[in-house]
């Protein structure tokens, strides 16, 4: 496994006034860079999860734990939830889905 794409953890705040427009709005997302393994989810895998294989989603798997807290993670210029998460003794799996 090669451990080579860059994916960002994103934690953006939700609910911040906007006194221009009067509205709220997400802040801006602070995102922290790491490298991971990154490969599209199996069908099977998909059929488990989701029931069915519509939508994109993807599996990363990570050297170390990540831990702080985020809402999203970004690869490329997509985003992607967390759908389902596992850690291993020093290495984390997540299989993500697009939003």
């Amino acid at each position: 496994m090669r451990y080579d794409t860059p994916i960002y953890f994103q934690l953006i705040r939700q609910g911040m006034y906007d006194p221009k427009t009067g509205d709220y709005a997400d802040s801006d997302p602070v995102e922290t860079k790491l490298y991971a393994d990154v490969t599209d989810t199996s069908t099977d895998t998909k059929q488990i999860l989701y029931g069915d294989i519509k939508r994109n989603s993807k599996v990363i798997r990570l050297q170390q734990h990540y831990t702080k807290t985020y809402n999203r993670i970004r690869i490329d210029e997509k985003q992607y939830i967390v759908d389902f998460e596992r850690k291993l003794r020093t290495k984390q799996i997540l299989v993500v889905s697009e939003v």
